[in-house]
């Protein structure tokens, strides 16, 4: 079974001097998850990178839940737009060799 790490909402709010309710926001739509770990609410370490660069958006750039929302979202499209082209560039390279 996999174990997993999890970090208190208290400690992250203090450390990224956030509000709770901000990170519940997050986890209203679906951004970021939630869990209840011995009474405490908590995130995953894993999805530590992702509500920091949430809290840069809504922070620096004041962009509201929804255009996070959306932000992720062309993000990870890209990402999958480009990993399709990767994978797409090597198989041509199987037909036309790049000249070296």
């Amino acid at each position: 079974m996999e174990k997993h790490e999890y970090i208190p909402l208290e400690t992250i709010c203090h450390y990224h001097s956030v509000s709770d309710s901000f990170i519940f926001s997050l986890n209203e739509i679906d951004l970021i998850e939630i869990s209840v770990i011995d009474e405490r609410n908590c995130i995953p370490a894993s999805q530590l990178t992702d509500l920091e660069k949430y809290v840069r958006l809504h922070r620096d750039l004041e962009i509201n839940f929804e255009g996070i929302d959306v932000i992720n979202h062309l993000v990870q499209r890209i990402q999958s737009m480009q990993h399709q082209m990767d994978l797409l560039e090597k198989r041509l390279e199987l037909y036309e060799p790049k000249d070296r």
